[in-house]
């Protein structure tokens, strides 16, 4: 019929009469049986006419095979499969469209209140609409996925809003992590893959976006709340579920940062409280340099490790961290910095009988949280100087308890902020390993030289000056014991370094004297002037103030404190007249025969001295000269630049040891201006030019 030619070809006709035959059954057959059914009835009779349809439309359109072969094609037609499709699209699919998709809804929402539902019958339904779309998804998103997201935002809206008023801030996430997981799974049952994103995207939106702040910040039971209880399993699901949504890992760590920030403030508020205290007056120095550091410590592991175990390890929490500890760690507690405290603290745990007792292990590990802490820190520079004056101490006076550890915290140090934070304590190791052989040397020098040996044991640090602290020292008069030992360390020194000058530090001297007193002899552990002092005791049982000030050449202060130590403090190895705790130049002392202790040996400190301005000002003076070199460091290389640009890069610079104030780099460049390093820059405003 479709091989012979016209008027005997017969292939239209065919075509026409394949249609009729198609809608005539559907007419006939399957739009009768559909009509009347509701609810589950009526999916259940369309699934199966459509598959009934398929079957036909299969079969016939391989019966009439060489009409779509070439009639087809020739004509540009649809292919049979296709038209057989359309015939049910038009006379059954497109009336009861929108009754499918309300029934399938309906049947979603009430599997969604927990009831079961004929989930295979769903997925046949939902097919359909991917079938009857001829390979295309346009009718199922046009005629099906919008309507059930709207009704999924629907859905959840009233939900949280229930929720939300009803429930605490973790049986709320709870709710909507298992929502959520329910309705990805509802994707594989029975909805197009495609579909997935969409539907968790809107239901998020409803559930965590749109009432992100009333979860965060709920009263009794919100972000806050649950980082104070410590709630790992619950900030680990708000992380997830805050992960999900756009910036909502940033408003997570807004809230993060602002806890972080108050738990800090909190333990600002409690040490001041503590140095402010009357009671605790004699404490100030414990509860400021140990105990706020310990805890300073204490907030940071902690918060870190949620972070690590909740918050995925994410860099937005990082950053919360680091910014809430730049303002704890840069405030002042009583007149006290942050950096003065961490170095005491490490004096305390690096020192011999310090109140930190702390195993290797423990103690390498603290080494590391306080360099942790010390990032956070703007002025390390001065950190450095008063960690220094500690280490020094350690070192003359063998307080540390083991080089090992000194040199580890060194080296965490040199790691973060670079060799030139840590070069010079370096030295002052290096110094102590030579000074140990040194001596080891000097005593075998001495015990060849029989005529001139002082007989005293004795021992001499020698220090490189540029790598030490500056220490206060003077001119004193030794007595004539002393003075033996000193030139004989003399001419050992010459004999072995030609090109070298000693500049000797008495005031850093300890000596171990023994004194006779009525009772019994005590061996008394005091400082070289205080050794000097007591033995001009021995040619006179009376002194004034004025003759111990001139026999031992001793400036004032130096004679007050020394004399304060001796015969007002705890052991009072000397008497004064007139009888009370001041010490004034009318003063007459006197060797104290009577007096007694119950140790053979007892040590006797000079009263302690503030060194924390003098600290300061070296810090301000150093930093007078890094700003003077970086500002020649950067014209060198740029010849001219303006002012706001040199101001930007020379901050940029020194941040690694300390925060610049833009005023004294102003004062700066004037300096250098007036002593000719640079010049201003006719040509172009508010610049400078180099002079080479």
């Amino acid at each position: 019929m479709c091989t012979q030619k016209p008027p005997n070809d017969y292939s239209k006709q065919l075509y026409e009469r394949y249609k009729e035959a198609l809608d005539d059954y559907i007419k006939s057959v399957v739009v009768p049986s559909l009509k009347g059914k509701h609810g589950e009835f009526l999916l259940r009779e369309l699934v199966g006419r459509w598959k009934n349809h398929k079957v036909m439309v299969r079969w016939l359109s391989r019966f009439f095979h060489y009409l779509d072969r070439y009639y087809v094609s020739r004509k540009l037609l649809l292919p049979l499969n296709e038209l057989g499709q359309s015939c049910f699209h038009d006379l059954v699919f497109k009336e009861l469209k929108t009754t499918l998709t309300l029934t399938l809804i309906d049947m979603i929402d009430a599997e969604r209140e927990g009831q079961l539902i004929d989930r295979a019958l769903v997925k046949d339904v939902i097919d359909i609409y991917v079938e009857i779309g001829w390979g295309s998804l346009g009718l199922y998103e046009g005629d099906f996925e919008q309507d059930f997201l709207n009704s999924t935002t629907d859905y959840y809206s009233k939900k949280a809003q229930a929720w939300i008023v009803e429930d605490s801030c973790p049986e709320y996430l709870l709710k909507a992590e298992e929502c959520l997981q329910k309705e990805k799974e509802r994707v594989g049952h029975y909805l197009h893959s495609k579909t997935e994103t969409k539907l968790l995207e809107d239901s998020l939106l409803e559930l965590i976006s749109r009432r992100a702040e009333q979860i965060l910040n709920k009263e009794n039971s919100g972000c806050r709340v649950l980082l104070l209880d410590g709630k790992t399993e619950d900030l680990s699901r708000m992380c997830r579920l805050f992960s999900r949504v756009e910036d909502g890992l940033f408003q997570l760590s807004k809230v993060f940062k602002e806890h972080v920030n108050e738990e800090g403030m909190s333990l600002l508020k409690s040490a001041t409280d503590a140095a402010n205290s009357k009671n605790e007056r004699k404490e100030i120095v414990g509860a400021l340099d140990q105990d706020f550091v310990r805890k300073v410590i204490e907030l940071h592991d902690k918060q870190q490790s949620y972070v690590i175990n909740c918050f995925q390890n994410n860099t937005v929490f990082h950053k919360a961290i680091k910014e809430a500890f730049e303002i704890i760690c840069n405030k002042e507690v009583a007149g006290c910095t942050s950096a003065e405290s961490l170095a005491t603290f490490c004096d305390n745990i690096l020192r011999k009988g310090g109140s930190e007792k702390l195993g290797d292990e423990a103690l390498e590990e603290t080494l590391e949280k306080v360099v942790t802490i010390l990032t956070y820190i703007s002025d390390r520079d001065l950190f450095v100087e008063f960690h220094r004056k500690k280490l020094g101490k350690r070192l003359l006076f063998d307080k540390s308890v083991n080089d090992e550890h000194e040199r580890s915290l060194l080296s965490k140090l040199k790691q973060y902020f670079g060799g030139q934070l840590t070069s010079k304590m370096e030295g002052m190791l290096g110094d102590m390993t030579r000074a140990r052989d040194q001596q080891a040397n000097f005593d075998e020098y001495m015990s060849q030289i029989t005529e001139s040996n002082p007989r005293v044991d004795f021992s001499v640090t020698v220090l490189t000056a540029g790598r030490w602290p500056t220490y206060k020292s003077s001119n004193i008069n030794l007595p004539s014991e002393m003075i033996k030992c000193v030139e004989a360390f003399k001419n050992y020194y010459d004999s072995k370094e030609k090109c070298k000058k000693l500049s000797w530090l008495y005031s850093m001297g300890n000596c171990n004297i023994v004194a006779k007193f009525d009772t019994k002899p005590i061996e008394l552990i005091v400082t070289t002037y205080q050794a000097a002092l007591l033995l001009l005791f021995n040619g006179a049982d009376r002194l004034s103030y004025s003759e111990i000030v001139t026999q031992l050449n001793l400036p004032d202060d130096d004679a007050l404190r020394l004399l304060h130590s001796l015969s007002c403090a705890k052991y009072k190895i000397l008497n004064k007249e007139p009888l009370n705790r001041t010490i004034s130049p009318n003063d007459i002392f006197l060797f104290n025969h009577k007096f007694t202790d119950k140790m053979r040996r007892i040590k006797v400190p000079l009263p302690p001295t503030d060194e924390k301005k003098k600290v300061v000002e070296d810090v301000n003076k150093d930093r007078r000269f890094s700003i003077d070199a970086a500002i020649v460091r950067i014209m060198k290389s740029r010849k001219v630049m303006g002012h706001q640009q040199l101001v930007v890069e020379c901050v940029e610079q020194l941040s690694r040891m300390f925060k610049p104030d833009v005023k004294l780099i102003k004062r700066r460049i004037e300096d250098l201006i007036s002593r000719e390093y640079l010049e201003r820059d006719l040509e172009t405003t508010n610049s400078y030019r180099y002079l080479a």
